[in-house]
């Protein structure tokens, strides 16, 4: 029976699918992972090595997951995997932060009017069922997208034991002095009713009216200026909040800006002052009302001659004080400030300078109480055009109009918020520290020890530090920890001993800051207790709570008292610009408070997930892309590889579109790098098969050293988190010098050679030790589809069940033996030869197909003539050249070249011979063998050697 030739080809097969199904797929290997429990086995796998710690920065608790979040996620996962596969124990502890405004808001909503006759505790207990359901929502979705960590034992801010940390920490500051509690302008936001710190406030362009309003001077002029004798003397203001005027108790002057007294040209007895530098655009304001002559001012004096004048408010029964104020600008207004110390936090520094009132009129909802008829009772906003109107009744609105300006809002809500004058409890930035400075200054040195990751971190936080206010840490809500301090019944000054304070946390620890409001905290004050303040021995228990900011600040010290042995500080933090004002910052001060230093070592940055139009992407602008949908249509592995695309550190797109082109590149990967190795390795067994690396041919050499070069440049990416190179290189490197190259020069030799011959048996070796390399330096990203490869390799020496408890390959295991080079600067130049007239003949080859001289390039034979030294290293690798360049024959001649790249020139010609049936290389030697008369000289051994290993039957 004549033997059929195709049945002799060496075919690939391999039961890796070409098609990855991923979202039907992926949830199989995570049930693997799962049962397997993969993050403690590769806790295990590094025991004892190494500590690197990533700590997880919580994100909110209050809806799935977004391209943002899952951004994030990836990136540390990335961090966290490579530095295990680098030879660390990264153990990555996930967080979520629980309490706050966000979460109480959606629970008010569905409570309604039901809130107002429940307990605390109870309003507190919907507030944990509603965070824990988000809680498990999200963590769902983040291993859904194969992101590894202690998804059983996450921490939490709302346990036991991290609210005891919260209040510890707090302690800290409170026992060194750094606390105290005092009435001050802050930022409130009257639709949540409570105070907010800066971190909490983003500014956003809002209409508002201007007016300017008349002062009229009470004092005699003469104190000003001899020259105003016997004049009518007021002064402007200009403002863009009407609904302050009730609370004005002062008009501010520049102390050493010039002013001068313009008369009105209609009245000249009447006389106004205003900056100098402003007095023209002030003249265009009120020309409708008060014409001034300019041309006729009647003093000029500096504004330190206004100090403690007296004038009359505009419809109050009150006298206002004139005082001096370095933050009255000359940009804008009249360089006259009318003084609210309620209602502005400059305002409040200038009243206590100056002994003004400072009670704040102005409710938590931000309703005006105790005004005229006009206005009380009304919201800040509507009282605006009303008390306009009264203005223009009592002859002291000199003009109005409107002004788009930047406005501060409340970040959760996004309403615009006032300031408010309220007892609030606050960190003192200036108060000095056990070992010298301040906590703002000590801070300020130790941010120059970190490595900030883009550099220009450093400079942001130092400028956040630098002109940060105290940092005000209460909110009058529920959900959240209690400020657990107790106050005199009597003084109202909160008691400070280290004992009571020590009992305290031991109640939250044992069980949770719900304590607080059950009779327990009030039994820790003992019996006899008196206020070192008044002597008064009756207390009650603050009832505000800590600014989120102060509980998420926290995280690292909470996740140390239950985990001692990782390091202080840790090694990375990893979030958004956005936590520069945020939990970036909130740590830096509760770490320097507590521990004295801070508690990273570095800080990476990623930018903004923006949509094609370069729009920051909403749910409510519907440009998002989510991340869920995504892993269910395409797969989590495209989320990952799109994350590891793009440069994280600059702004990022994110669609639909770019996921497929992701997608497109994914299966690159998958197909022309794993599949091709996995379908040609079938019958390879390493520890039979593998041949020695000096036996290997010389282009399975030059390519297994191209991969170590490629190793070292992942691992050494990978250690700068450079992903979108290692993404770049890689893809590169399967399309350029794999699948375009070598790939394409070994399918003769693997597919015709005898199944067991050394040429043969040389390539499949190459092939697994790239394949085993290429599997692990991808795992960190591709954790899914390394993992599926993983588990179809030949199976080497001490081979773990798990890519990911695996290590990056060394250039002993790219080459297989220790003792070889992983650089042989000869071969690789010579290589460097190789390919370049290799690009030259492929040109020349589709030329001579455009022709139809041609049809193939095996149905080619070249000459080619070259000049030293490309002569001479082609001459070397003569018997290697029809294989390298895919053609049937290659001759070589000596010559001069004369177009520097030292090829003279290629001829093309029809190969000579005929084509063998069997491999289709063209020969003249075809049908030479008597028993094969339609196969090569290179093929008939081949087949007698496989009817030879025939069994007889």
């Amino acid at each position: 029976m004549p033997l059929d030739l195709k049945s002799t080809i060496n075919l690939p097969k391999t039961d890796f699918p070409m098609k990855a199904n991923l979202p039907q797929n992926e949830p199989k290997i995570l049930a693997r992972w799962e049962e397997m429990g993969i993050y403690e086995r590769i806790r295990g796998a590094r025991q004892g090595a190494p500590l690197y710690v990533l700590h997880d920065g919580p994100p909110y608790a209050n809806g799935p997951i977004h391209l943002g979040t899952a951004l994030n996620k990836c990136l540390k996962d990335f961090v966290v995997k490579s530095k295990t596969m680098a030879g660390f124990d990264a153990p990555y502890v996930p967080g979520w932060d629980c309490h706050g405004l966000p979460i109480e808001i959606k629970v008010d909503k569905e409570l309604g009017g039901r809130k107002l006759q429940m307990r605390p505790a109870d309003v507190r207990l919907e507030c944990r069922k509603y965070a824990e359901k988000y809680l498990d929502l999200q963590r769902g979705q983040f291993k859904r997208i194969g992101v590894f960590g202690r998804w059983d034992r996450p921490y939490s801010t709302m346990t036991p034991q991290y609210e005891a940390v919260v209040l510890d920490t707090f302690f800290s500051f409170y026992e060194k002095g750094f606390v105290y509690k005092g009435l001050r302008a802050v930022y409130w936001c009257i639709h949540d009713k409570t105070a907010l710190a800066e971190a909490e406030v983003e500014y956003e362009n809002k209409t508002s009216p201007t007016i300017w309003v008349k002062y009229s001077l009470l004092d005699d002029p003469e104190k000003i200026d001899p020259a105003l004798k016997g004049k009518k003397v007021s002064t402007i203001i200009w403002t863009t909040t009407p609904w302050t005027l009730p609370a004005s108790m002062a008009v501010a002057f520049h102390p050493s800006e010039s002013y001068l007294a313009i008369p009105d040209k209609n009245h000249p007895d009447q006389v106004y002052v205003v900056a100098e530098r402003l007095a023209g655009n002030v003249q265009a304001d009120v020309k409708d009302t008060v014409p001034l002559d300019l041309s006729a001012a009647l003093a000029r004096f500096p504004g330190r001659k206004m100090e403690r004048l007296s004038f009359q408010h505009p419809f109050l029964e009150r006298s206002v004080l004139g005082v001096l104020a370095d933050y009255v600008t000359m940009d804008t207004g009249t360089g006259v400030v009318h003084t609210a110390p309620s209602h502005g936090a400059e305002d409040f520094i200038t009243g206590t300078k100056y002994g003004l009132d400072a009670t704040s009129n102005v409710d938590e909802r931000g309703i005006l109480r105790n005004g005229l008829p006009e206005y009380d009772g009304l919201r800040v906003w509507e009282a605006n055009p009303v008390i306009i109107a009264l203005l223009n009744q009592r002859g002291a609105l000199l003009a109005s109009g409107t002004v788009e300006h930047s406005y501060p809002c409340c970040w959760r809500c996004h309403n615009p918020i006032i300031f408010r004058a309220t007892e609030q409890w606050f960190i003192a930035m200036d108060a000095p520290m056990k070992h010298g400075g301040t906590l703002r200054s000590r801070t300020l040195e130790d941010i120059q020890k970190v490595k900030w990751d883009p550099s220009w971190g450093q400079e942001r936080m130092n400028h956040m530090i630098a002109g940060r206010p105290d940092w005000c840490i209460s909110r009058q809500r529920v959900w959240g920890v209690p400020i657990a301090v107790f106050l005199c019944e009597d003084c109202g000054k909160p008691l400070n001993e280290p004992a009571i304070n020590r009992q305290v946390t031991g109640l939250f620890a044992r069980a949770g800051a719900d304590a607080w409001y059950t009779p327990e905290a009030d039994a820790i004050v003992p019996a006899g207790t008196t206020c070192p303040h008044c002597s008064g021995n009756k207390f009650r228990k603050e009832m505000d709570i800590f600014d989120v900011w102060l509980e998420s600040g926290a995280s690292y010290l909470s996740l140390r008292a239950g985990e001692p042995s990782y390091p202080w500080p840790s090694d990375l933090y990893l979030e958004g610009a956005d936590q520069f004002r945020g939990w970036f910052q909130s740590a830096l001060l509760c770490a320097m408070g507590k521990q004295g230093s801070p508690p990273y070592a570095g800080v990476v940055t990623p930018g903004w997930t923006l949509d094609e139009k370069g729009q920051a992407m909403s749910k409510s602008r519907g440009n998002d892309v989510d991340p869920v949908d995504i892993a269910q249509r395409f797969g989590g592995e495209i989320v990952r590889l799109w994350v590891a695309s793009v440069d994280f550190r600059e702004d990022m797109v994110g669609s639909e579109a770019l996921m497929q082109r992701v997608a497109e590149n994914y299966r690159t990967i998958r197909n022309n790098l794993f599949r091709y190795v996995l379908s040609n390795l079938y019958d390879f067994d390493p520890a039979r098969d593998a041949v020695a690396f000096e036996k290997l041919e010389e282009i399975d050499q030059y390519v297994l050293r191209e991969t170590c070069a490629l190793a070292g440049d992942v691992a050494h990416w990978y250690d700068e988190f450079a992903f979108h190179k290692i993404y770049q290189r890689i893809n590169h490197f399967c399309v350029v010098e794999l699948s375009a190259f070598y790939f394409d020069i070994l399918k003769d030799r693997l597919y015709t050679a005898a199944p067991s011959s050394p040429g043969r048996r040389a390539a499949q070796t190459a092939l697994w030790r790239i394949g085993e390399a290429l599997v692990r330096l991808l795992a960190p990203i591709l954790s899914f589809t390394c993992e599926e490869v993983w588990a179809y390799l030949p199976a080497g020496a001490a081979r773990g069940h798990s890519v990911h408890l695996e290590k990056f390959p060394t250039a002993a295991d790219v080459l297989g033996d220790p003792r070889v080079a992983a650089e042989d600067p000869v071969q690789a130049e010579d290589w460097k030869t190789l390919r370049a007239v290799r690009e030259q003949v492929l040109k020349v080859l589709e030329q001579a197909r455009a022709q139809k001289l041609i049809g193939k390039g095996i149905e080619a034979q070249l000459t080619i003539r070259a000049a030293d030294p490309v002569y001479s290293v082609l001459a070397r690798h003569r018997d290697e050249l029809r294989y390298l360049f895919i053609v049937s024959a290659v001759g070589l001649e000596q010559g001069a070249s004369g177009n520097g790249t030292g090829i003279a020139g290629i001829q093309v010609s029809k190969a000579s011979g005929q084509k063998c049936e069997r491999c289709w290389n063209y020969s003249t030697r075809v049908g030479q063998e008597a028993g094969y008369p339609t196969v090569c000289e290179r093929c008939s051994p081949v087949l007698k050697q496989i009817e030879a290993a025939k069994p007889r039957e």
